[in-house]
């Protein structure tokens, strides 16, 4: 019964998007651009100075920068639920109430690799040159990152229930969180009181799980540590977002 309520979820939630199509593909065209606009700068910093290598440190830095700005806005449109009451009476119905924000999250993990096979696919097309076994746990970690970004996200909405206000905790975060992963340059390249700071920030471990598993590298020990980082941050985020939706039914 709880499978059959988190799948009837989702299944209304992937119904939505294929109605707006669109939005999902305005939210990749940003780590597109800087694949194709950024990523060329980075080759005067890689050993061999060629595209391929500057490809390998920016592209899962373009995967993970899909997972910061798109999963974490997923929430603003439970707020507009929340308001008009929508939520509410779906949280109080015979529904599995976990099964209400999993719906989501899966939908939001299913499109978040959907995104990433599209940026990879450019990437391809530029050069880069990666394993089937990294890019199949490339994508699962974007899964793993997606169900901790949208989890929060939807704790977020519940708890603020305010565009403006959700608006403003976002971006204030969004900023440090980007600079400290690596994201635009490897970290390395920072003093050192901003790579002790990045250890502290859980999106690092995924870029820098990305870089080592882009390299061939599948002994680094960045790859295990974000699995477990993201997975038990999701399942932490989940408990949060689903005790919240549970205080809005009363």
């Amino acid at each position: 019964m709880r499978f059959r309520h988190t799948m009837l979820f989702l299944g209304h939630e992937l119904g939505i998007l294929r109605r707006n199509v669109a939005w999902p593909l305005f939210g990749i065209m940003q780590p597109i651009l800087y694949l194709l606009l950024f990523a060329p700068l980075l080759t005067s910093i890689t050993p061999g100075g060629t595209l391929k290598e500057a490809l390998v440190v920016f592209t899962p830095a373009a995967l993970v920068m899909i997972a910061l700005f798109g999963s974490m806005f997923a929430g603003f449109g439970m707020i507009n639920e929340t308001r008009n009451g929508v939520l509410e009476r779906l949280a109080v119905s015979q529904a599995w109430r976990p099964a209400i924000i999993l719906g989501r999250v899966v939908k939001d993990m299913v499109m978040l690799v959907l995104q990433s096979l599209i940026v990879l696919g450019v990437a391809t097309l530029m050069g880069l040159r990666i394993s089937l076994p990294a890019m199949g746990l490339m994508l699962l970690l974007m899964a793993a990152a997606a169900l901790f970004a949208a989890n929060l996200s939807y704790g977020l909405a519940l708890a603020v229930r305010d565009e403006n206000g959700m608006s403003q905790i976002v971006q204030f975060f969004l900023m440090p969180l980007m600079l400290l992963s690596g994201l635009m340059l490897p970290i390395s390249l920072g003093p050192e009181w901003m790579q002790t700071a990045a250890k502290f920030n859980p999106l690092y471990y995924a870029v820098e799980a990305g870089r080592a598993l882009f390299a061939g590298d599948f002994s680094d020990g960045t790859i295990p540590v974000a699995f477990g980082l993201f997975l038990v941050l999701g399942v932490l985020t989940l408990t949060w977002s689903v005790r919240s939706l549970r205080k809005l039914a009363g």
